[in-house]
């Protein structure tokens, strides 16, 4: 077998396996910043993201992907392998290893589709736990489940669909460029949590009537940030997996538009993104430790689009300068706008990854990208911009809305301030902290206070 196919499936599947970590640290940095009470509800909605997103992106989004880069034009299938009677209906694409296709495995003929739809799977993932961390503490779970099968197996794959793929009619014809998804994935998934959270409401207390805004602290500050130093050690991987490996191209490494790029070249943006990203958000927030942190996720993020093409040196102004402006629109959202976002990924993802998609058209216009070798400009990143913000807002807004009017989307008053860790699971995690004495079962199958218990058998044994 050549060695560059079994180079190409390695690579993808140790990106594949790093990018695990992502969900690892959005399930930490999640379930810090909720409040005890809520803690494991919050954990498990993001292991159920991946247990709903996943099967909703091999069945449907995979083909969307293939389906959608010329927007709403559909052909039929090349080889006649659709589902019986529907061939030549619209479901094209069959030749990328969909359901329907003896090519999705397993087939030792084909190196490459396994892997490179993983990849895809865990961008789809990120999307969903984007969105868990904006709504959490009082949303119902099954909404949850409902709007991230939505926004990651169905939603952002259409953005991509149409900006991050070589037949993208974003790129064909108008230059688009979003190397490692500044709008295509942090953007969409953002905007998505905003008009989810229009419908959703703030958390019961959070605003007086007086306009006044109480702070809700993470519960624990430390595990909140161990869990972004997790998410941060995964976007090596994350960019990495946004790289093309291909013999058409000079160095051998392709953007998703098939430019030349390299591994060097997205390692200075990424390290040199983190580095200006944490500066802007300690002295812009003046060191307050949450911030500090989420300005280097801000900042990276607010590059990504460019990351292939950017100076360092642009990439460290640019990280820093944008996590300032994602705390003063945090700050914005959560206090003048009232909107109770409690990670703030309305403005680190949403807000920074279309200021970073118009970042390109500012200061890379010119630079060629797509395969009708057309340039980058304001003018294109700006229509690019406007159609993924709302296709974005509308879906998460209606989708949210629905569950509203049908009563599902968010839990009830009691059960809120209950905690939805009790009304889920029946149970404390933190018992130590929330009760005076522990129950024990006896033989006879009665229940006792345990205190007690101990000190009846520790005066027994003097």
């Amino acid at each position: 077998m050549d060695t560059s196919v079994v180079f190409t499936e390695a690579y993808y599947f140790f990106t594949v396996a790093i990018m695990w970590l992502l969900h690892v640290g959005f399930m930490t940095y999640e379930a810090g910043v909720s409040r005890r009470k809520n803690v494991m509800s919050t954990a498990m909605k993001n292991i159920m993201t991946i247990a709903v997103v996943t099967p909703t992106f091999y069945y449907v989004g995979w083909y969307v992907y293939f389906c959608m880069q010329e927007g709403l034009k559909f052909t039929g299938s090349p080889d006649g392998n659709s589902p019986a009677g529907l061939d030549g209906l619209f479901f094209c694409g069959d030749q990328y290893g969909l359901p329907w296709d003896g090519s999705a495995g397993p087939n030792l003929g084909d190196n490459i589709t396994g892997v490179f739809w993983a990849a895809f799977v865990l961008f789809s993932w990120t999307t969903g736990s984007i969105m868990s961390g904006s709504v959490l503490e009082r949303i119902r779970i099954s909404a949850y489940l409902w709007l991230t099968a939505l926004m990651g197996g169905i939603v952002w794959v259409v953005a991509a669909a149409w900006g991050w793929s070589y037949g993208g009619w974003l790129g064909v014809h108008f230059g688009y460029h979003d190397f490692a998804a500044s709008g295509v994935v942090h953007g969409v998934s953002g905007i998505f949590a905003l008009g989810v959270l229009f419908n959703l409401g703030p958390r019961i207390g959070r605003y007086d009537s007086n306009g006044g805004t109480r702070a809700f602290k993470p519960h624990n500050l430390h595990l909140t940030l161990m869990g972004l130093m997790i998410i941060f050690t995964a976007f090596y991987a994350f960019y990495a997996a946004c790289l093309a490996i291909t013999a058409d191209t000079t160095p051998g490494w392709a953007n998703i538009y098939f430019n030349p790029a390299t591994l060097s070249a997205i390692t200075y943006t990424i390290t040199m993104g983190f580095a200006g990203g944490f500066a802007g958000g300690y002295i812009f927030a003046k060191g307050d430790p949450f911030w500090t942190i989420s300005g280097g996720l801000a900042g990276v993020v607010a590059v990504s689009a460019g990351a292939d093409i950017y100076s360092p040196n642009l990439v460290l102004i640019l990280a820093f300068f944008s996590a300032g402006l994602a705390y003063s629109v945090g700050n914005w959202i959560e206090q003048k706008a009232r909107i109770d976002d409690a990670v703030g990924a309305v403005s680190v993802h949403g807000v920074m990854g279309f200021w970073g998609v118009m970042a390109v058209g500012i200061f890379a216009g010119g630079y060629p990208t797509g395969p009708a070798g057309v340039t980058t400009s304001f003018l294109g990143q700006l229509v690019g911009a406007a159609a993924i913000f709302a296709l974005a807002f509308v879906t998460g807004y209606v989708a949210s809305w629905i569950l509203k009017k049908l009563n599902l989307l968010r839990v009830p008053p009691e059960v809120e301030v209950e905690g939805l860790d009790m009304a889920e699971f029946e149970t404390d995690f933190y018992p130590e902290f929330g009760r005076a004495t522990e129950p024990i079962v006896h033989a006879d199958g009665s229940e006792g206070d345990a205190d007690e218990t101990l000190r009846a058998d520790l005066a027994a044994n003097r």
